[in-house]
This record gives C-alpha cells, structure tokens and sequence, in this order.
C-alpha cells in the first residue's frame, strides 16, 4: 500500500512537471484582429498582417475576423471581445471620447490604444454635372446620399455641412443606405450628389464616371483647415487629375484615415513585438505580400503617427521611439 501511494505521488508530480513544460512550451499570445467585410481592403490587410505574424514565430500569433468594420471593431476592443482592429481614425476619436456615432455617445471606449495610421481614406464628394453643385454650398435644396444614420459618413457630413453653415434640414432629400446602392441612384440620376469616403482610385467611382456625366466637388483649403483645427483626424489632401474618366482637374478635398487600434490590456512586450515584426523586421513583407495596393504607395514609418487621434499604446512607443520617430506628449497615455 506505502510503495502504492509513493509511485502515484512520483506519477503526479512528473504530469504537473510535463504539464509545466508543455505550457512553457507553447506560451504565446493568441490575438483576433477585427477588419471589415470580405470585400473590402480592411479584411485582406488583417490577414495578411495576421500571416506575417505567425509566419514570423514570434511569441504573439494572431487571425483575423471579418466584422462591420470600424464602429464593431472599436467596440469590441471597449468590449474585450476583440484585442485589435482596422478602423478609420475619426471612428477611434469617437469611439475614445464618446462622441459622434450614436453607437459611442456618452459611452467612451476608454481602453482604446492607436497603434499606427495606414493609408488615407479620402472624402470624395461626387456630383452629376446637371445638378449645378460647385461647392457643397450649393447642395441646399439638393438630393444628397449622407450616409447610414449613425455611420461615420453620416458625421463627416455632418462636420463638413457645420463648416459651410449647412444642416441636414437644408437639403430636399437626405438620402440613406449602402455607398453602392448610392453609386447606382447618383448615376441613374436619381440623386445629385454623395459623400463616398473610399481610397483614391475607387473603381466604383470609375464605373460610375465611364456611364454618367460625374464631377467631383472641392473643400476650399480654407475649409480643410477650420476642419482640421477642429477634429484633428482629417487632413487636407487631392485628387489628382486624370484619376477619374472625364475629370482632368486637381481637386482639393480632405481625407481620414485607416489606422490600427488596440486594447490597453494588451501587454507592452506583445504590442512591441506586433509593431517591430511587421513594420520593422518585415516591412518589404507588409508591402508586397498585404494585398492592399494603398499600404505601398502610403505607408511610411517616419509618418506612422501623423493624424493619430487618439493615445497610442506604450509598446508601440517603444517601436516608434527606437525607429527616431517623435511622439508627441498628446498620445502618451496618462
């Protein structure tokens, strides 16, 4: 009976020491990363961030998750149902202040972090050349696609309209839905302008401009910068000439951002490790294996945090610090 008990004593405490080991063993950690539709640029980004990671062996691994988008993403980091996410840079202002969206409204997501901006997500402001709209003062009166009630669009008109002293009321329709469906209705001609904030190139845009008589309609320079001295995620930018079929001038207008968020929970060694992995050791990786045309033409390091509107995790100061890039004490975490 006493030899009985000493060999389950050894078998146990050899099994706690194998179970040790093997934890040891495989201590990683697992991250999701929410993105977008399948359709969209922000799912294959997370992937192939997601594949560079695990490819990488490092002691973070990762997978991505098509989710709504930028809205979902931010809450489910607010959540903890996500650790890290895509998502425009004026849905993560309004995700941390508790602004904006109705889905953030006096519910401020606390324990959002900014990782890196990507690529500009430029506010392009399409026209029929019948509607006789010039400027976006000349949609009172109009039928205009806004944007779904509550999305960012709808509060990026909403922002744009306040700057040129225009409301919703102003308008003879304010039209709701899909930015698709509105591609179709604007070049049926059953509305008169949109708000479509979408990477520079868009091939709906050309579609659209190949089968209507479309403009695009400018944001004077003076107005990019009363918006910018208010809500600092946008900034000014131009459509160049000759991107669209029948549009040959440059046009001014301001532009968003795509950028990276991440919960505050998330420790900084891992944070470190995701940022110094792929925008560091594999950054020829993330241009030519992401299939994201925009992350290759856009994506600097040097300028990874310009248009951050929100703090930035400790370990990704780090990975800024170490590459020279200065970090403005306005996104150092309190």
């Amino acid at each position: 009976m006493r030899r009985r008990t000493i060999n389950t004593a050894i078998l146990a405490g050899a099994g706690t020491a194998l179970f040790g080991l093997g934890r040891a063993a495989s201590a990683k950690t697992f991250i999701t990363i929410g993105s977008g539709s399948t359709a969209g640029l922000y799912y294959p980004t997370a992937v192939g961030m997601a594949k560079i990671l695990n490819d990488a062996d490092v002691d973070v691994r990762a997978n991505a998750r098509a989710t709504g988008a930028s809205v979902y993403n931010c809450a489910a980091i607010g959540k903890g149902e996500l650790q890290m996410g895509v998502s425009q840079n004026n849905i993560a202002y309004y995700a941390y202040n508790g602004v904006g969206v109705e889905a953030f409204k006096d519910k401020p997501v606390k324990n959002l972090r900014g990782l890196t901006m990507l690529y500009p997500e430029v506010i392009q402001i399409l026209a029929r050349k019948d509607a006789g709209i010039k400027t976006v003062a000349d949609m009172k009166g109009k039928r205009i696609y806004v944007g779904d009630i509550g999305s960012g669009t709808e509060q990026d008109v909403l922002n744009i309209f306040d700057s040129y002293g225009l409301s919703l009321d102003d308008l003879r329709t304010a039209v709701r839905g899909s930015s698709g469906s509105a591609v179709d209705l604007l070049r049926d001609g059953k509305i008169d302008a949109m708000f479509y904030t979408v990477g520079i190139g868009a091939s709906a845009i050309t579609e659209a401009a190949q089968t209507a008589p479309i403009d695009l309609v400018s944001i004077a320079a003076d107005k990019a910068d009363e918006l910018h001295d208010k809500y600092p995620f946008y900034t000014p930018i131009t459509v160049p000439g000759g991107t669209y079929p029948g549009i040959d001038e440059d046009v001014p207008t301001i532009t968003t951002q795509a950028m990276m968020v991440v919960a505050a929970e998330l420790s900084d060694d891992d944070v470190y490790t995701f940022m110094d992995t792929i925008f560091g050791k594999n950054l020829d990786k993330f241009y030519n294996d992401v299939q994201n045309p925009n992350l290759k033409k856009y994506f600097k390091v040097e300028t990874a945090l310009d248009g951050m509107p929100i703090p930035v995790h400790p370990g990704a100061i780090k990975f800024f610090k170490e590459k020279g890039v200065a970090v403005d004490d306005s996104l150092v975490p309190s």
